[in-house]
C-alpha cells in the first residue's frame, strides 16, 4: 500500500516555509490555502498544458474540412448537433487526460518536499489540504471549460455555420460537462495524495481516456458502472442510421446520482485523512 499523505498533530501559528503567520480563523486559512495553491500551479507550468489541450478539443470538434461545412447552413443537417457530437467524443479522449494530469502535477510536490508535514505546522492537514488543491484546480477547470466550449461555438460560426445555435442544449452540456470534470478531478487528487507513484495516477487517466470514448458505443448500463462512462452519458445526441443525429435527454437522475456519490466520497475520505495520524 502507499503511503499515507497524513501527519500527527501539528502545531499552531508555523508557516510551512518556515515563516510566522498569525492565527486565523478556519476559512481564512482555507482562503490562504488555495493562493498558495494557485501559487504553485503557476510555479507547475500548468498553464500551457491547460492551453495545449483546450486547443486541441477545440481543433479537432470544429468544422475545419470543406466535408464539415458542407451542412452548415443546411437545417436538415442539423450541424449544431453534429458538432456538440463531436465534441463530446473529443471531450471523453482528452477530459480524462486533462484532470488526470491537473490533479497529480499539484498534489505530487507534497510527496516530493514533505508538504503535507509542512502545511501541517501551519495548521492545515492533510485532508484540508486536498480540499483546497481540489477548490484550485476548479477555479482552473470551469473556466477553461465554458471558454473551450465558447471559443468552439466561435469557431463553427468563423466557419459558415447560419443555424440558429440550440442555446439550451450546448449550455446543459457545458454545465454538465464541468460536474463530471470536477468530480473525477476529486477522485484524482485522492488518488494522487494516497499514492507517492504519480505514474498510476496518470496512467488511470490515460486508461480512462480510451475507455471514455469507448462507451459511446458501450450499453447504457456499462456506462452507468464506470466512472468513466458519463463523459458519454452527458452527451445530449446521439447518431442514429447512416449518420443522421438525433437529440436525446441524458439521464439526469444517474448523472446527479454520480456527481452526489463523487462528492460523498471525497468528503468523506478527505475527512478521515483529517483525523489519522502517519
Amino acid at each position: 500500500m502507499g503511503a499515507q499523505p497524513t501527519v500527527a498533530m501539528p502545531s499552531r501559528g508555523r508557516h510551512g516555509c518556515g515563516g510566522y503567520v498569525p492565527p486565523q480563523s478556519p476559512g481564512g486559512s482555507f482562503r490562504v490555502a488555495v493562493r498558495m495553491e494557485l501559487a504553485k500551479l503557476r510555479r507547475l507550468r500548468t498553464t500551457p498544458i491547460v492551453t495545449v489541450l483546450g486547443v486541441t478539443a477545440v481543433a479537432f470538434a470544429a468544422p475545419l474540412s470543406a466535408s464539415s461545412r458542407a451542412g452548415l447552413n443546411d437545417p436538415a443537417a442539423h450541424p449544431w448537433e453534429g458538432i456538440l457530437l463531436q465534441y463530446a467524443l473529443i471531450n471523453a479522449l482528452f477530459s480524462p487526460i486533462l484532470v488526470a494530469v491537473l490533479a497529480s502535477r499539484l498534489t505530487d510536490i507534497e510527496h516530493a518536499s514533505g508538504g503535507w508535514y509542512l502545511s501541517a505546522t501551519a495548521g492545515l492537514t492533510p485532508g484540508r489540504l486536498c480540499r483546497a488543491k481540489f477548490a484550485t484546480l476548479a477555479l482552473v477547470l470551469v473556466p477553461t471549460l465554458a471558454l473551450q466550449t465558447l471559443a468552439l461555438i466561435l469557431a463553427a460560426c468563423t466557419a459558415g455555420a447560419t443555424v440558429p445555435l440550440p442555446i439550451g442544449i450546448w449550455a446543459g452540456y457545458t454545465a454538465l460537462l464541468i460536474g463530471v470534470d470536477l468530480a473525477m478531478c476529486a477522485l484524482h487528487v485522492l488518488l494522487a495524495a494516497v499514492l507517492d507513484n504519480q505514474l498510476a495516477c496518470v496512467g488511470l487517466g490515460l486508461v480512462g481516456a480510451f475507455i471514455g470514448v469507448y462507451m459511446f458505443l458501450a450499453p447504457a448500463w456499462l456506462a452507468r458502472l464506470l466512472p468513466w462512462g458519463y463523459w458519454a452519458m452527458i452527451c445530449p445526441i446521439s447518431q442514429v442510421g447512416t449518420g443522421d443525429v438525433m437529440v436525446a435527454r441524458p439521464p439526469l437522475g444517474w448523472i446527479a446520482g454520480f456527481l452526489g456519490l463523487a462528492a460523498a466520497c471525497f468528503y468523506a475520505i478527505t475527512s478521515r485523512l483529517d483525523r489519522i495520524e502517519r
